[in-house]
This record gives C-alpha cells, sequence and structure tokens, in this order.
C-alpha cells in the first residue's frame, strides 16, 4: 500500500512560503522545505548522519528503513518547531531539550557515529556543521 501524499503550502511568520508533504500516516511525515537556508542546511546534515547510520546498521540500500525514518521525520519537526528559528544553535549547545529524552539517546547514538564518517562522504557539510557548533545560543 501506498501512501497518499498531500502537498500543502503555509505561511510562516516572515511571510516565507514553505511546502510541507503529508502522507497518510502521521509517523511518515516528510519535512520537504524549511523558510530558511540554516536550518534546510540542518536538516540535510540531519538526513545525511541518518543515511550513514541506517546504511552501515541497518543495511538498507534504498534509502533509511522504517526506524530511522520515522526518526528522520520526527526531528524534522522538532526541527520545523524550534523556538530559535534561524538563530538555532546546533543541538549540542541548545539551553532546550526539545526531544524526547529516547529519542535524544538516538540522535545521540547516531551523531557518534556518523559524524566521524560525515569527513570522508560529506567534507563540505561537515565543515559548516563544525562551524556552526560555534553558534552562541539566544537568550531564552
Amino acid at each position: 500500500m501506498t501512501p497518499v501524499k498531500n502537498n500543502q503550502r503555509e505561511r510562516c511568520e516572515n511571510a516565507v512560503v514553505k511546502t510541507i508533504t503529508k502522507t497518510a500516516a502521521p509517523e511518515a511525515r516528510a519535512v520537504v522545505g524549511f523558510a530558511n537556508a540554516r536550518l534546510a542546511r540542518e536538516w540535510r546534515t540531519m538526513a545525511a548522519m541518518v543515511r550513514i547510520f541506517c546504511r552501515d546498521h541497518h543495511r538498507s540500500g534504498s534509502g533509511p528503513c522504517a526506524e530511522c525514518r520515522r526518526f528522520l521525520d520526527y526531528a524534522g519537526v522538532r526541527l520545523e518547531r524550534c523556538r530559535f528559528g534561524a538563530e538555532k544553535p546546533t543541538c549540542v549547545n541548545c539551553p532546550v531539550h526539545c526531544y524526547q529524552r529516547e529519542r535524544r539517546e538516538q540522535a545521540r547514538t547516531v551523531m557518534r557515529y556518523a559524524g566521524p564518517r560525515m569527513l570522508w562522504e560529506h567534507p563540505l557539510m561537515s565543515l559548516r556543521h563544525w562551524l556552526d557548533g560555534f553558534r552562541k545560543a539566544p537568550e531564552i
């Protein structure tokens, strides 16, 4: 059974339009676009890390497995709803823990494994993520 996709456009606070693709199953929600380039880059970095982790641990050849896809969907929703928006620091430097405890451990596991491998597979993305790590968190 294939999920039915429904493309919708939503207006953000800064009047930028973003496109969100929703599938029939709520746990299979995929985030397609973000309102600004900083969040889109963070999303691409997370997706690359999850692909590396899933490929090496779950042996899924055609993209992430169902478990990793659910985690990636969850991460996309959290990133989309981040209270800091474009000023968002990397998650390790963030004063607000928006992930559930189990998901936070899952993200830590994925990033510990995939982080060093990102240097070889996505060197520019890795460099940008490293530089983003120096961002100061905005005041709450």
